[in-house]
């Protein structure tokens, strides 16, 4: 065999490029492609990102080490803007321990999406994140929904959940919920004169109104029939 450095270096790797190494269950010499090895760090969360964690959804409450799941167990097939509480493990799926990060985001958005499908995903607000009362090993969170696409793929997909403000330093995202009505009165407490409004019905879609900026604390928004949703102030 040639020495190594006899061969020529290729600049940029494709998908099917390969390499020889050895398998840690037999010893014997394989052939690994690079898309091998993208696809194992990926699924392993052997790369850590700032800011983001990686879980595999598991359809058994509590489901296992770097599982999220949803109380009650099942999920797979369950739309993104159902889910109201989760249970996280502690530890991810590259053994970092998530529970003082989680704990400060209460209160603050996350993005919740499907690793290999970026259009599959929830948008919520973490409102609780609390020790599983009978197992330290998992805590449980409360959200609500803000927006998103689409439904829980099945057991084992890898998902990832990040800090998530969609509007950028110093804004507020002030949700506010509404029953069904022709005109929602919202409270202007982000201490702008005119915030941007999004509105969002109960089915998580956005819509659209008339919206006026009453005075400085009051929003109205008018629409042609009755509908319950949210705003969200920025």
């Amino acid at each position: 065999m040639a020495r190594i450095s006899s061969y020529p270096y290729k600049p940029v790797v494709t998908d099917n490029d390969a390499w020889i190494g050895t398998n840690a269950g037999n010893r014997s010499t394989k052939q690994f492609t690079a898309s091998a090895v993208a696809n194992y760090l990926n699924l392993s969360g052997k790369v850590s990102v700032g800011g983001q964690m990686i879980f595999t959804w598991s359809d058994t409450q509590n489901g296992g080490v770097g599982t999220v799941s949803k109380t009650g167990g099942g999920g797979s097939g369950t739309a993104f803007n159902t889910l109201t509480e989760l249970r996280f493990s502690i530890t991810e799926l590259n053994k970092q321990n998530v529970v003082a990060f989680l704990e400060y985001l209460v209160g603050t958005d996350i993005l919740i999406g499907q690793g290999d499908q970026i259009s599959q995903f929830g948008h919520y607000k973490l409102d609780t994140y609390t020790v599983d009362p009978t197992t330290a090993s998992y805590y449980i969170a409360t959200i609500t929904y803000i927006g998103g696409n689409g439904t829980v793929a099945q057991q084992g997909t890898q998902y990832t959940v990040i800090d998530f403000n969609i509007s950028g330093g110093g804004d507020v995202n002030l949700k506010q919920n509404f029953n069904a009505s022709n005109q929602w009165v919202i409270n202007n407490t982000t201490g702008k004169a005119e915030p941007s409004v999004t509105l969002i019905d109960n089915a998580g879609d956005e819509i659209y109104g008339a919206v006026e900026y009453t005075n400085a604390t009051t929003i109205t928004v008018d629409f042609n029939s009755n509908i319950a949703g949210s705003s969200i102030l920025n």
